[in-house]
């Protein structure tokens, strides 16, 4: 039975990295077109499905005439207008006082013969003096991440900056403030705000946070600001509830003999309850960056949806979650590739910060 519990074990975490294994190959194989037409540049690239022409600059050719040796360069075609017809191609046309009956089939010989041995007949202009509108490669569309990887990073930046302090606070006061017929309510409202669906927070932020904050600090009430602070609300309950479970693991004999001492309730929380729960509470704050990095229904709400970088706080602009969930039903070819190489980077983006953190984590507990 012992045995049979240590294989079960072994085989649920070999089903997680089967799991990760077959996400990352599944999003690199679709990406791979995209990261083979636009390399590492696709970072750095701020455009989308912007059409560009491939051709390469190459001198126009020259025309030139047997006659005079004259050079008619690109620039000169549309100079080149109706030219008068030299006397020899004239046909002799008679006086009005003699009228002249013109036979039909006498029609033909009245247009001027066209000279078979210039090399600047109308023909040869059209098909190499017109410019070429293919190009090398012919016209392409080109997509870029960086404006949606900026807009995922500043976002979820401006998410913790405005909710660890807050969620720490919280936690703080439930386990070490509240009285008792105050901290199970709160604690409670704190554990349904976490339960809260996201989109019901993207249709608060539309309609009363964003217009609230475009009141406050002017832009419009649909920007990287308030996507960023709607993110911050959302994972608030996430890192107060787990921050407070950690700082009620504080064992209280360490507490007592710290106010024994002489020491003050703040000197309690920063000198013993945060030195001791520290390690959930960096989880906390883990696994919120996790939600604020992958969440999409919410910030397509209120972050604006434009291809464009923020120039400040205010200005709306696009995440990668929202590119996904906006252009992935529709797109097909390199579009679709571009946007799998867009989920690529979200994955390793997520997994690398999150790995940091771990590793960060138990270097940390090692000493």
């Amino acid at each position: 039975m012992e045995e049979l519990f240590k294989r079960l074990s072994l085989g649920n975490a070999l089903l997680i990295l089967v799991i990760l294994v077959a996400i990352f190959g599944t999003l690199f194989i679709f990406a791979k077109p995209a990261i083979d037409a636009y390399g590492l540049k696709f970072l750095v690239d701020p455009r989308w499905g912007v059409m560009v022409d491939s051709q390469t600059k190459t001198p126009s050719p020259s025309f030139q005439t047997q006659q005079g040796g004259i050079n008619i360069e690109e620039d000169d075609l549309g100079e080149i207008g109706p030219q008068p017809t030299p006397p020899s191609l004239q046909k002799s046309t008679p006086s009005p006082q003699s009228p002249v009956n013109v036979e039909e089939d006498d029609l033909g010989d009245l247009t001027p013969p066209t000279p078979q041995n210039s090399s600047t007949s109308a023909q040869n202009l059209s098909t190499k003096g017109a410019p070429s509108t293919k190009g090398e490669g012919g016209p392409k569309v080109v997509y870029g991440g960086l404006v949606p990887l900026v807009g995922t990073i500043l976002s979820t930046a401006i998410a913790l900056i405005f909710a660890v302090p807050i969620a720490l606070g919280i936690a703080i006061f439930l386990t070490e403030i509240a009285p008792p017929f105050i901290e199970k309510p709160v604690g409670i409202a704190i554990e349904l705000l976490a339960a809260i669906p996201s989109i019901i927070y993207g249709m608060w932020g539309l309609f009363y946070f964003g217009p609230l904050i475009a009141e406050l600090f002017g832009g419009s009430s649909v920007s990287l600001l308030v996507a960023g602070l709607v993110l911050g609300i959302m994972i608030i309950p996430f890192i107060a509830s787990l921050s407070r479970d950690a700082m009620l693991t504080t064992p209280g004999v360490l507490k007592e003999s710290a106010y024994a001492v002489g020491a003050t309730k703040f000197e309690v929380i920063k000198d013993v309850i945060f030195p001791y729960a520290k390690r959930g509470i960096i989880g906390s704050i883990i696994l919120a960056l996790g939600r604020a990095l992958g969440e999409t229904m919410a910030v397509a709400f209120v972050i604006g949806g434009v291809f464009s970088l923020p120039k400040s706080l205010t200005d709306p602009t696009i995440s990668i979650p929202v590119v996904l969930a906006n252009n992935f039903a529709e797109s097909s070819g390199i579009a679709l590739s571009a946007l799998f190489y867009l989920a690529l980077i979200l994955f390793l983006l997520s997994f690398g910060i999150i790995t940091y953190g771990k590793f960060k984590f138990l270097s940390n507990r090692k000493g």
